[in-house]
């Protein structure tokens, strides 16, 4: 069970040590799985329509602020280990309000992604079922993955490793099947393959800059949930090994699942035909008359959403149990049965439900729902990137000498992933299609700001402080 102690280094009198039950190889794989989801597989669809073949671009900066937030994420923890998750250091460095929002906010986060993946899902089942609703498939998921989140975090552990062995062995399997299409001139038309895709309709920018920065939105909703290295680490058997070790892994894992799969599919299939009524991976290989591997992929899609909500549920649940040890939630989420906490867990499950009646409803909804992730994501990042800079700022020169992780390139890192970060909120205040998803998000923030000082929410904090 995760939870959030008090800043205090100093463990309590009446706190014992809690069982961990991820080793060292869960961490791994729930890092590398991490960065393969909807976001990938879906998603990407929509900012490839965005910007065309400059949409590589966007990867590689978004994926250099994942990286700067990671390092940030475990320099604090390498630094000073503590149960619970990054909401933990953003009390300690950035005050109790901060602590608060960021885990209410992450929590929120999730749940508005669990909502994205389950759309997902409703579509990907179209593939095999197109005359079924999408939201009978919603139904299913929750099922599962409300059993699997219910079980021990051992299992949850495995369940994720074993979703991760099937995204991992697509992605490359889909890298290699597509380099070779591209040797062996493959397919049932191998005239539209070809490097030349990537400048032949409109040139890399065909929808000059302004379509590039639209892209940002989806490309940024792609990488949420990397952040949940800092949740999983503190069910880790050794966090101080396993998060930097994990951490580390996130230049390779973004050039190959992000800018190397991107690019096959822009190479394969001229950006124009990637239209999203389907996952791009399983269209180019339906378009190219590849039909067995379009299946299979549309498989692996729909195991790849089915993993980001099962970790996204785990993750959120842990946060909010550790927020109501803390008296900043409901007192009945910090319960817990066998190191789960059930009563969150069935909670979330509950909210989710709503996502059964928001696709039956609207169906089309998935951009608007990755917008509003979007907002929820990148505000996480930057209080873990202002929570990591204020720690720097309270430390002596010679501290900061002695860090075992310490973030690279400091601070220009660090400036450059918060400036990415504000900017990502101006787009979305410039463009009109993200205005909606803004406004929500700026709503839930002020809301839960209100409830913390009305309810007196900073008065727990100052108690959890005392004790």
């Amino acid at each position: 069970m995760s939870t959030m102690t008090a800043p205090s280094e100093k463990p309590t009198g009446t706190t014992q040590p809690k069982r961990r039950g991820l080793t060292h190889r869960h961490i791994h794989f729930i890092a590398l799985g991490s960065a393969i989801g909807t976001g990938l597989f879906y998603g990407s669809a929509g900012a490839i329509q965005a910007a065309g073949p400059s949409v590589l671009l966007v990867y590689l900066l978004g994926g250099a602020v994942v990286y700067f937030m990671l390092r940030a994420l475990g320099e604090m923890s390498v630094r000073n280990p503590m149960r619970g998750s990054f909401a933990v250091y953003c009390r300690k460095y950035l005050g109790g309000w901060g602590g608060y929002i960021t885990g209410w906010m992450f929590a929120f986060e999730m749940m508005i992604v669990c909502l994205a993946d389950l759309t997902a899902i409703g579509i990907y089942m179209k593939f095999w079922f197109p005359d079924t609703a999408a939201w009978v498939w919603i139904a299913v998921t929750l099922l599962i993955i409300g059993a699997a989140n219910l079980a021990t975090v051992r299992w949850f552990g495995e369940l994720e490793f074993v979703f991760t062995i099937i995204k991992v062995t697509a992605v490359v399997a889909m890298i290699l099947g597509g380099a070779a299409i591209l040797v062996f001139n493959l397919g049932q038309q191998p005239e539209m393959t070809g490097i030349s895709n990537l400048w032949n309709d409109g040139g890399f920018f065909p929808n000059g800059v302004e379509g590039m920065i639209a892209s940002f939105i989806l490309v940024l909703f792609a990488f949420g949930g990397t952040e949940i290295i800092g949740v999983a680490g503190a069910e880790a058997e050794d966090p101080e090994r396993s998060i930097p070790q994990a951490v580390n892994t996130v230049p390779a894992r973004i050039l190959l699942f992000y800018v190397l799969a991107i690019s096959i599919i822009l190479i394969l299939n001229p950006w124009r035909t990637i239209t999203g009524e389907e996952s791009p991976f399983v269209q180019i290989f339906n378009t190219l008359g590849v039909n067995w591997a379009a299946g299979l992929l549309n498989f692996v899609v729909i195991t790849a959403a089915l993993s980001a909500i099962n970790a996204d549920l785990f993750g959120t649940g842990r946060v909010l149990t550790g927020l109501a040890k803390e008296g900043l939630a409901p007192k009945k989420m910090a319960k817990t049965y066998r190191d789960v906490p059930v009563m969150t867990i069935v909670s979330l499950l509950a909210v989710l439900v709503i996502g059964v009646f928001i696709n039956a409803k609207y169906p089309d909804v998935f951009e608007t729902i990755a917008a509003l992730a979007t907002f929820a994501t990148v505000f996480v990042w930057l209080m873990i990137l202002l929570a990591q800079v204020a720690m720097r700022k309270q430390m002596t020169p010679e501290e900061q000498n002695a860090l075992k992780f310490a973030v690279p390139f400091w601070p220009y890192g660090q400036w450059f992933a918060i400036a990415f970060i504000l900017c990502t909120f101006g787009i979305m205040a410039w463009l009109p299609d993200f205005r909606l998803a803004l406004g929500i998000g700026v709503a839930f923030t002020v809301i839960m700001t209100l409830l913390y000082f009305t309810t007196r929410r900073d008065k727990a904090i100052e108690v959890a402080e005392s004790a």
